[in-house]
C-alpha cells in the first residue's frame, strides 16, 4: 500500500501510525532479557511469557551460577551476558514524582523534566484518596515513559510512610502524616496507582513502602539513626508504627518493603526474622521483595557491631527475609558465608527469587513485547499532569485563620500588594526533597503578580534570616500597599534527611519580620507558611494585626499559582492539618528517642500525637478553616451491633479480657456497618469539605482515633449525602497491652468533627443483629 493509499484511509494510517509508534518507543531501549535476535537465549522457559512466572523464575534460577546469584542481591546488579540478561539498577525515586535523588534516573536530552507534586505531608492535607491514586498514576505514567527511553527503571522506592510522631523530625514532610490510618490509606491509594490494575498479577511500575519500621529519628541531640536503638512496646508496634506497612502490603499490594537504618528492641531491623519473614512475608502475605536502607547491612556490621563477622551478617540479614541489598555488602560477603555453611544456597534462590519474580511481573523478562510502550516524552509534563500538580497544591493548602474575614483578598480593593520573605520568590524550596527536576515553577511572587501590582523585599536573605538589616525596605512595602503578604517558614537547610530540629520556632529573626512588618502594614496582614514541620507560630496566632494564615507545606512545581489562587478566592481552601502543631515548650518533656505513644503522668511524659497527647496546641490535628461553612447530621445509622463468637472453643480460651473479644475470634465479614451523613453548604461559596469519623472506645487511654474520612464537593447552599463504610474489626477494635487487636463491648461513640457524635452498642448477645 502507498502512502497516498493510506493517508485515503483514515483508520489503516491510524493504525500504521501506531506500529510505528510502537517501533520507535521500543527501539529506544534493547530489551532487558529475552531478546529475540538472540538466538542462544531466546529458547530458554524463563522467556516464555505462557509459563506461570514460577515456573519462569524456578528454570532460571537453575541455570545461574552462585556467583551470578549473589551479584544479583545488591541494588546495581551486574548482568550475566551468557544468558542475555542485562544488568539493572533497583534504586529509584518517586516519592512525590520521578526523582533522580536515586542512580536509576537521568534527566536529559528528551527528558528534561518531570511533574513535580507537592511534597507527601502537603497532599495529605488534601485527605483525598482519589488524588493521591491520580498522582500515582500520573507519576507511574512518567516512570514508564522515561523507561522507554533508556533513562529510568521501573523499580520505585517510595512512599515513605513512616509515622509523623516528633515534629522535629526533618523527614516528616515525606510523610503523609501523623495518624496510622490516614498514612495506611495514603499508602495503599498511591500504591495502587503506581502499580496499576494490570492483569495477572503484573504491574506498571514496583513501589516500595519505607521505612519499616518505628523509624522517625535521623539526627538529634547527638543520637543518629545509624545508631539507635528504637524501644518499642508490642502495643505501640501493632497499634501504631506498623500500620501503615501492613495497609501497604494488605490493600496495597505493594511489590516491595524497606527495613530501616535502626534497631527495634536490640535488633536491626533487616536481622529480624519477627519483623521481615514473620510479620511482612508470613502475616502480610507480601507479594514481592524486601530491601534494605541504603547500607543497612554494613551498617548492623560497622556501626552497630551486631556480628561477629561481616559474612554473619550477610547471613543473618538473608535468612531473616532480606532479598536486595541497597549497597554492595551482599555482593561481598554472601559467597563467603554460604562456603563457611552460615547460609544454604536455598536461601540465596529464595531472595533472589522473590527479585525476579517482580522483574518478570513489571514484563522485563517479555523480551520487545514490553507493556506501556505507547509512552514516551509526549507523556512527560503534559498539560494534563500540570494541573494535577496545582490541584494537588491547591488541595493541600490548609486556612488555619481567618481574622474578620480577611481572606479572600479582593483585586478591586487590593490593587497592589507587599510581597514580602524568604520564601516569597522561591523555586527549590517549593519541591522538598527527593525531588526531581520539575517540568517549571511558578514562584508565589509570580502567582500575585498574576492578579496585581506587587512591590516585592525577601526581608532575609534565607530562611536563616540571621540579621534584620533589610527589615527597614520590608517595612516600608508594607506601607505603600494595599495588603501585605509575608511568605515565610523552612527549607532543606533547616529540616531534611539526616537533620532533625532543635525546635520548632521560626528561624532566626523570621518572627522580628513578622512583627514589624506587620505593624506597618496598611492594609490586611496575610502569613504564609512554607514547611514540612509544624512551626509555633502562636505570637501571630494571638496578633489582631495578622488577618489571615496559609499553610501551603512545600507545594511543588505549581505552588505559587496555588498559593494565589486561595488568596485572591479563585479556590477555597479545604485542607486539613495532617499533624499537630505543639508549642515550643512540648519539646522539653519529649526526648525525640522516647517511642511511647502513651501518656505517663509519672516521669511528666505527655504523649504524642492528638491520640494521646491532651495539653494545649497551636493548632490540632485534623484543623483547617474554608471561605464557607458546613453542616453535618447523621440521616442513618446502626445503634446497636452484635460481636459473635467464632466458636466455643474461643470462648473458653480466654476471648473476653477486660470486656473485649479478639479479632481472630469473631467473624470479621459480617461485622460491616453502614453511616450516612449529610453535609450541607450554609455559606455563600462553594466549597469542599472533609468528613472525618472518629471512634472514642469504652475504657481505653486513647481518646479518639481516626478510623474514616471523605472528601466531599457541596455547591452553596445544597446538600450532600455521603456513605461511610466501617466494620467492627478495622475500626471498633483496639491493641492491648499484649500487642493484640480486640473489639470491646459497650457503648463506642463516633465522632464527625466537631459537629456531633453518634453511639453504637456492641453486644456479645448471639441473638443479636444491627439494629438501626
Amino acid at each position: 500500500m502507498t502512502k497516498n493509499q493510506l493517508m485515503k484511509n483514515p483508520s489503516i494510517f491510524s493504525l500504521y501510525f501506531l506500529v510505528l509508534l510502537l517501533l520507535r518507543s521500543s527501539e529506544s531501549r534493547e530489551p532487558f532479557a529475552c531478546d529475540p535476535r538472540n538466538g542462544a537465549t531466546r529458547n530458554f522457559p524463563f522467556c516464555r511469557v505462557s509459563l506461570p512466572i514460577s515456573v519462569r523464575v524456578n528454570d532460571l534460577l537453575g541455570r545461574l551460577t552462585l556467583q551470578e546469584k549473589i551479584r544479583s542481591l545488591v541494588n546495581n546488579a551486574a548482568p550475566v551476558e551468557r544468558l542475555g540478561i542485562k544488568g539493572y539498577e533497583w534504586w529509584s525515586e518517586a516519592l512525590h514524582g520521578v526523582s533522580n535523588t536515586g542512580p536509576g534516573v537521568k534527566f536529559g536530552g528528551s527528558f528534561p523534566g518531570a511533574t513535580s507534586f507537592p511534597q507527601v505531608i502537603t497532599t495529605a492535607a488534601s485527605f483525598n484518596a482519589s488524588l493521591w491514586e491520580a498522582i500515582g498514576q500520573v507519576v507511574s505514567d512518567e516512570a514508564r515513559a522515561m523507561y522507554n527511553g533508556g533513562v529510568a527503571g521501573l523499580t520505585y522506592w517510595s512512599p515513605n510512610v513512616n509515622i509523623f510522631r516528633d515534629p522535629r523530625w526533618g523527614r516528616g514532610q515525606e510523610t503523609p502524616g501523623e495518624d496510622p490510618i490516614l498514612a495506611a490509606k495514603y499508602a495503599a491509594s498511591y500504591v495502587k496507582g503506581l502499580q496499576g490494575n494490570g492483569a495477572g498479577n503484573r504491574l506498571k511500575v514496583a513501589a516500595c513502602c519505607k521505612h519499616y519500621t518505628a523509624y522517625d529519628l535521623d539526627n538529634w541531640n547527638g543520637v543518629d539513626r545509624f545508631h539507635f536503638n528504637a524501644k518499642v512496646s508490642k502495643q505501640d508496634l501493632e497499634e501504631t508504627y506498623n500500620v501503615p506497612f501492613k495497609g501497604c502490603v494488605f490493600d496495597g499490594k505493594v511489590a516491595s518493603v524497606m527495613c530501616s537504618y535502626n534497631q527495634v528492641n536490640g535488633k536491626p531491623t533487616c536481622a529480624d526474622s519477627s519483623l521481615l519473614r514473620d510479620t511482612i512475608r508470613g502475616q502480610w502475605r507480601l507479594n514481592g521483595y524486601i530491601v534494605s536502607d541504603c547500607d543497612s547491612v554494613g551498617v548492623l556490621y560497622d556501626n552497630q557491631h551486631y556480628t561477629r563477622t561481616p559474612e554473619d551478617a550477610a547471613a543473618i540479614t538473608i535468612k531473616a527475609g532480606l532479598d536486595l541489598d541497597c549497597g554492595p555488602f551482599l555482593a561481598l560477603y554472601t559467597e563467603g558465608a554460604v562456603r563457611a555453611g552460615k547460609l544454604n544456597e536455598v536461601d540465596v534462590n529464595r531472595a533472589l527469587g522473590n527479585l525476579l519474580a517482580v522483574q518478570m511481573r513489571l514484563g522485563m523478562f517479555d523480551g520487545p513485547q514490553q507493556p506501556y510502550l505507547n509512552l514516551g516524552p509526549k507523556d512527560v509534563c503534559t498539560a494534563a499532569h500540570r494541573h494535577l500538580a496545582l490541584q494537588a497544591a491547591q488541595q493541600g493548602i490548609v486556612l488555619l485563620q481567618n481574622r474578620n474575614r480577611a481572606l479572600p483578598l479582593s483585586t478591586r480593593l487590593h490593587r497592589t500588594v507587599a510581597v514580602i520573605g524568604p520564601n516569597s520568590d522561591v523555586t527549590d524550596t517549593m519541591i522538598g526533597n527527593y525531588a526531581g527536576v520539575p517540568c517549571t515553577y511558578t514562584t508565589p511572587l509570580q502567582g500575585i503578580t498574576r492578579y496585581v501590582k506587587t512591590i516585592h523585599e525577601n526581608g532575609c536573605e534565607s530562611v536563616s534570616c540571621t540579621d534584620n538589616g533589610q527589615f527597614g525596605r520590608a517595612e516600608d512595602a508594607a506601607r505603600q500597599a494595599d495588603a501585605t503578604v509575608l511568605v515565610i517558614g523552612l527549607n532543606q537547610a533547616i529540616e531534611r534527611e539526616a537533620l532533625d530540629r532543635g525546635g520548632i520556632l521560626l528561624p532566626g529573626h523570621q518572627q522580628e519580620l513578622v512583627s514589624r512588618v506587620t505593624r506597618a502594614s496598611r492594609g490586611p496582614v496575610i502569613l504564609v507558611l512554607m514547611s514540612g514541620g509544624p512551626i509555633d507560630i502562636s505570637f501571630a496566632k494571638y496578633d489582631p494585626k495578622v488577618g489571615g494564615i496559609l499553610w501551603v507545606g512545600y507545594p511543588g512545581q505549581a505552588g505559587g499559582a496555588a498559593i494565589a489562587n486561595v488568596l485572591f478566592g479563585i479556590t477555597n481552601p479545604g485542607g486539613k492539618l495532617p499533624m499537630t502543631w505543639y508549642p515550643q515548650e512540648y519539646l522539653a518533656k519529649v526526648p525525640m528517642t522516647d517511642m511511647s505513644m502513651r501518656a505517663d503522668p509519672s516521669r511528666g511524659y505527655p504523649g504524642r500525637t492528638y491520640r494521646f497527647y491532651k495539653g494545649p496546641v497551636v493548632f490540632p490535628f485534623g484543623f483547617g478553616l474554608s471561605y464557607t461553612s458546613f453542616r453535618q447530621t447523621l440521616a442513618h445509622g446502626p445503634t446497636k451491633m452484635s460481636i459473635p463468637y467464632t466458636s466455643r472453643k474461643s470462648f473458653k480460651n480466654t476471648t473476653i479480657l477486660s470486656k473485649g473479644i479478639r479479632v481472630s475470634h469473631t467473624n470479621c465479614v459480617a461485622l460491616s456497618l453502614g453511616l450516612h451523613i449529610d453535609v450541607e453548604n450554609i455559606g455563600d461559596l462553594d466549597g469542599t469539605h472533609t468528613l472525618m469519623v472518629f471512634t472514642s472506645a469504652p475504657s481505653v487511654e486513647m481518646e479518639k482515633q481516626l478510623v474514616a474520612f471523605e472528601k466531599v464537593h457541596v455547591v452553596a447552599g445544597a446538600k450532600q449525602r455521603v456513605r461511610i463504610d466501617l466494620d467492627a474489626c478495622n475500626h471498633l477494635s483496639v491493641v492491648d497491652r499484649f500487642g493484640i487487636r480486640r473489639i470491646p463491648m459497650g457503648e463506642h461513640h463516633l465522632h464527625f468533627g466537631e459537629d456531633f457524635k453518634h453511639t453504637i452498642t456492641l453486644q456479645n448477645d448471639l441473638a443479636e443483629e444491627i439494629k438501626y
